[in-house]
């Protein structure tokens, strides 16, 4: 069976680029009162080595990025007027590993006198 797929975003600039978030461990979240998406936690890149660093909560984690050795397409299936088409959503072509303990962030304390 050959399955046709469809490389071209809306404006046809490419597919964008996503990656992998690769966690050690147990994540628990705490349910909020909010609606629409959650968030778990903040991502950001030390500027001088380019290494992730994730904040969740009351921790960080370092972590690395790491190529995969074979790329992974995000694929949406479209069905319009019984024909059957894929879509390519994303390519993934690494994956930022976490695999060390959080640390915990610790705020200045004033000290009693």
């Amino acid at each position: 069976m050959l399955i046709y797929i469809d490389c071209k975003t809306e404006n046809g600039s490419g597919v964008p680029e996503w990656a992998i978030v690769e966690l050690q461990g147990l994540v628990q979240i705490k349910k909020g009162m909010q609606a629409g998406p959650t968030v778990i936690g903040d991502l950001h890149y030390h500027n001088r080595n380019k290494q992730p660093v994730l904040i969740l909560g009351h921790h960080v984690l370092s972590g690395k990025e790491v190529k995969l050795e074979q790329p992974m397409a995000v694929i949406e299936k479209q069905v319009n007027d019984g024909k059957t088409q894929y879509k390519v959503k994303a390519v993934v072509k690494k994956k930022l590993l976490f695999k060390s303990r959080p640390k915990p962030i610790i705020s200045n304390v004033a000290e009693r006198v």
